[in-house]
């Protein structure tokens, strides 16, 4: 109970700060091109407070009691009279180009929101691990490719991937490109080695959510190491010589990179005797363990070894420092890593949208308001920096899905204004309706589509 109260609260604050982000661009370049501005609200319906700015035109500024969404009301001829004193400043009556600065001016702050979180998180640090590969999926693409457990990948696509971020960022990107990765990788040995997972033929099914590492066959991170801690006493890992702090290298001549591999491949094997090859001192050991056997549920699986998750076996501290990663710039570079990081996944969103459009990328990408709330929860439990990063990527979401040419979204009012520009004339009433009636229906379309995408994770 105490986690949806905290991803309510949390997507509020985070939907309160993004509007408010969008609906000031609107406000501040209206305001400096001589547009008179009525009101500025965040939220919809009845006020929960309100007060009148000193400014002459003694702009209204509300606190609405719907928290999703906001507007900027501007004097507009079309919406009631206007004295004949104040006409100049009515929405409909300035230049048309002014007009699309306006309504550029809101997905634009987005944007610059956007970039100024990055250049934040950047100058301050963001923690980060490296692509390391914690186990493969035996006959996956992965594997097929060349990809080995305790692999790291150094870059996808010519890009170099310092963290797991990094390496998923590039991954999607290469999928929309043509369906193949081509990686470097550096093997535990040290040696670095190009191999490419061909997915072509597969890009929508990868692309559903939280399907891409599995299909794949990739474990992208560590749960555990594979170190071993306390041992049973005269237990069947005791017996075959093994010690607290060896780290399996593989079992039966396939690579081990987490312990939950190797607990996997000990489960499946009751009774039998498999070749390990551990790491101890530096120096590599071959062992014979003979795997012992217990019954779960029913069913005999095998057992070879005690672990204490409490405790953190020999060895743990150093691999975890070994595969931290933490991007940290001066201010000037930051500011050019924030630019581009927003650039990088502007590009990435409108490609997935393009692809969604001609059916190449899972419709089941689009989140709604439940999914929006229980990332918002999650990263704000994560500390300040994962919801930074997450109302960065939001805030580019929002400004992108406003730019779509749909009416009621500035995307559609832009489609508008470019149309009376090259008219020389307003559009019609009709138009106007009909224009507005169609995004209407695509708006309730779009609502329910997300909401059908939320249920189904939930449910899921």
């Amino acid at each position: 109970m105490l986690d949806v109260a905290l991803s309510i609260l949390a997507f509020i604050v985070a939907i309160g700060i993004l509007v408010s982000v969008h609906e000031f661009g609107h406000f501040w370049v209206a305001r400096r091109l001589g547009f008179k501005v009525q009101r500025f609200s965040i939220g919809f319906g009845k006020p929960l407070a309100r007060f009148k700015g000193r400014d002459p035109d003694r702009t209204e500024y509300w606190l609405s009691s719907i928290p999703l969404g906001g507007y900027v009301k501007m004097l507009d001829e079309r919406e009631g009279p206007v004295p004949e004193a104040e006409r100049h400043r009515a929405f409909n009556n300035r230049p048309a180009p002014q007009r699309i600065a306006v309504l550029l001016a809101g997905p634009g702050f987005n944007f610059l929101f956007a970039a100024v979180a990055y250049w934040l998180l950047f100058v301050t640090g963001v923690p980060g691990v490296k692509p390391y590969v914690g186990d493969v999926t035996p006959g996956s693409v992965a594997e097929v490719a060349g990809v080995r457990p305790a692999d790291v990948i150094e870059s996808i696509g010519g890009e170099p991937t310092e963290t797991w971020e990094h390496a998923t960022i590039a991954m999607l990107d290469e999928l929309l490109k043509d369906g193949r990765l081509d990686m470097t990788v550096r093997g535990a040995d040290g040696d670095l080695r190009q191999v490419e997972l061909d997915v072509r033929g597969r890009v929508s099914e990868l692309t559903e959510p939280d399907a891409l590492f599995m299909g794949l066959g990739l474990l992208p991170n560590i749960v555990r190491p594979p170190l071993l801690g306390e041992l049973t006493e005269d237990g069947p890992a005791d017996r075959a010589g093994l010690e607290p702090g060896d780290r399996v290298v593989s079992v039966d001549g396939r690579e081990i990179g987490s312990f939950e591999a190797f607990a996997g491949m000990v489960r499946q094997r009751p009774g039998e005797t498999v070749m390990l090859v551990v790491e101890r001192g530096g120096e590599r050991l071959e062992l014979p363990l003979e795997v012992g056997s217990t019954v779960e549920n029913g069913r005999t699986i095998g057992q070879a070894l005690a672990w204490s998750s409490a405790e953190r076996p020999p060895g743990w501290e150093q691999l975890a420092e070994s595969l931290r990663a933490e991007q940290r710039y001066g201010p000037i570079e930051a500011l050019t890593g924030g630019i581009a990081k927003t650039w990088d996944m502007s590009a990435l969103t409108v490609r997935m949208l393009a692809s969604m459009v001609v059916g190449d990328v899972s419709m089941r990408n689009i989140s709604g308001p439940i999914t929006i709330a229980a990332y918002a929860g999650d990263t704000a439990q994560l500390g300040l920096s994962a919801f930074l990063g997450f109302l960065a990527i939001v805030s580019i979401s929002l400004g992108i899905l406003n730019l779509l040419p749909v009416p009621l979204l500035d995307g559609g009012q832009i489609v508008y204004q470019v149309a009376e520009w090259i008219k020389g004339a307003p559009l019609s009433e009709r138009a106007m309706v009909f224009g507005q009636q169609l995004g209407m229906l695509f708006m309730i379309l779009l609502m329910g589509f997300v909401f059908y995408n939320d249920l189904t994770r939930v449910f899921n």
